[in-house]
């Protein structure tokens, strides 16, 4: 095997031995890391995974590499919360592997401890003579005694404990209104206007109105340029509200069941204030005679319906006869009704001559 070697005298990176026959690193870990260790100084800073796009590594082979370096001590990551309230990740690569604790004596500023280093002399004693201190004076106690530690925990404000409790539409109306944002391009929303505008949407679908309904009203008669879809929108939903269903009257409820006191054992559900059923009320009414024309027909066909049903025969009385009808007399084309003439008794008085 015969090798060229020419010692470059700029633009150069010394990298380790070990580092590049590590029989754990795979290829893209080895590149990617000596990528980031020859990048100059103001653009060491740049994140590992601008590094690996430049590198020409892909997502899920940058995620192996940058866990196979992390795993063997050649990458760090600490990720914290500035003053702002942002989260920033800060990283630490290095051509040796360092320890944990090693990787925080060089972020702070400090060097990593060799384990081959000797061990730090001890100081020397101090050669003046030691003096006794005066014992510290006794501190005078607080008046009062110590109260009990409170009983519970502190209430964790979330999201969900806002002193306006949601719209119980909010959703619905927030899907409606992002459907009609989708579809007409001159009234974009932005996540935070249709947030703003769901309890309205919610308000219309709780009185009657179907997306349909909704859509119609918002796109309607807009202009060609729209400066603020959401002041538009606002200002249709809050002036083409419908108006509130009415409230019907519940019905009121039934009244309880109770027992027929004539005798019959069934049970009758009262319209008002009757105790007994009507088969005993339209009996007792026949008992009395007091009952009419309609009552006691009724009363016939309800004893005629029972014998039936019993598989006895009950004959109902005879209708009263009907007058005869008149005769009908044709004289040519003309019809004459000859309508019976009652009979005449004819009296003959004699009365004497002369």
């Amino acid at each position: 095997m015969l090798r060229h070697v020419i010692a470059p005298a700029r633009f150069f990176s010394q990298v380790p031995n070990d580092l590049v026959r590590h029989p754990r690193l795979s290829a893209n870990a080895v590149r990617l890391l000596i990528w980031q260790l020859s990048l100059p100084e103001g653009a060491a800073s740049q994140p590992l995974s601008v590094t690996g796009e430049r590198a020409g590594i892909k997502n899920a082979a940058f995620t192996r590499a940058k866990r196979e370096l992390a795993a063997e001590g050649y990458l760090h990551e600490w990720r914290a919360q500035g003053t702002d309230g942002r989260w920033a990740t800060r990283q630490l690569v290095s051509n040796v592997p360092l320890t944990a604790e090693d990787a925080l004596r060089v972020r702070d500023g400090g060097q990593p401890i060799d384990p081959g280093a000797p061990a730090p002399a001890a100081p020397l004693p101090d050669p003046r003579p030691a003096t006794t201190l005066p014992p510290p004076t006794p501190r005078n106690p607080a008046v009062g005694e110590p109260t009990p530690r409170p009983v519970g925990r502190p209430h964790k404000k979330t999201e969900e404990n806002t002193s306006h409790p949601p719209h119980p539409l909010a959703e619905r109306g927030a899907r409606a209104l992002a459907a009609v944002s989708h579809t007409e391009r001159r009234l974009r929303l932005s996540g935070r206007d249709v947030a703003r505008l769901a309890p309205l949407a919610a308000e219309w679908l709780l009185r009657g109105a179907t997306p349909a309904d909704l859509r119609e009203a918002l796109t309607h008669g807009l202009p060609e340029r729209v400066h603020s879809p959401a002041g538009i929108t606002r200002d249709r939903l809050l002036r083409k509200m419908p108006d509130p269903t009415p409230v019907t009257p519940s019905a009121p409820p039934p009244r309880p069941l109770r027992l027929c006191t004539g005798g019959c054992g069934r049970m009758l559900r009262p319209v008002s204030d009757e105790t007994r059923c009507r088969d005993c009320r339209l009996t007792a009414a026949g008992a009395t005679g007091t009952t009419d024309g309609a009552v006691a027909a009724t009363l016939r066909g309800v004893a005629a319906v029972r014998e039936s049903l019993r598989g006895g025969h009950h004959t109902l009385p005879p209708r009263p006869p009907h007058p005869p009808a008149p005769a009908t007399i044709r004289n040519g084309n003309r019809r004459l009704l000859k309508t019976p003439t009652p009979e005449l008794t004819v009296r003959t008085r004699h009365f004497p001559a002369g």
